[in-house]
């Protein structure tokens, strides 16, 4: 699965944020809720409009965010 598939930055919607396609979800949205321990299947319920490729979606797109930038220690 390619991330791009899924994730998108439209400048119309959310000033171009990027997020899950076909919806106004901010892909930060569903990374953050993984980074305090959320599990899949509560992110799932709480957005139905998601689809489990849609967060692994998510994670891929920073994995290859952060593997470009320049992170000072």
């Amino acid at each position: 699965m390619n991330w791009r598939d899924r994730i998108v930055s439209d400048r119309l919607v959310l000033k171009g944020k990027p997020c899950v396609k076909g919806t106004r979800i901010p892909a930060a949205l569903i990374l953050g809720y993984l980074a305090t321990g959320r599990e899949r299947t509560a992110i799932l319920a709480e957005f139905p409009d998601l689809q489990p490729e849609d967060i692994s979606a998510c994670l891929d797109f920073a994995r290859d965010l952060v593997s470009f930038e320049d992170v000072a220690a």
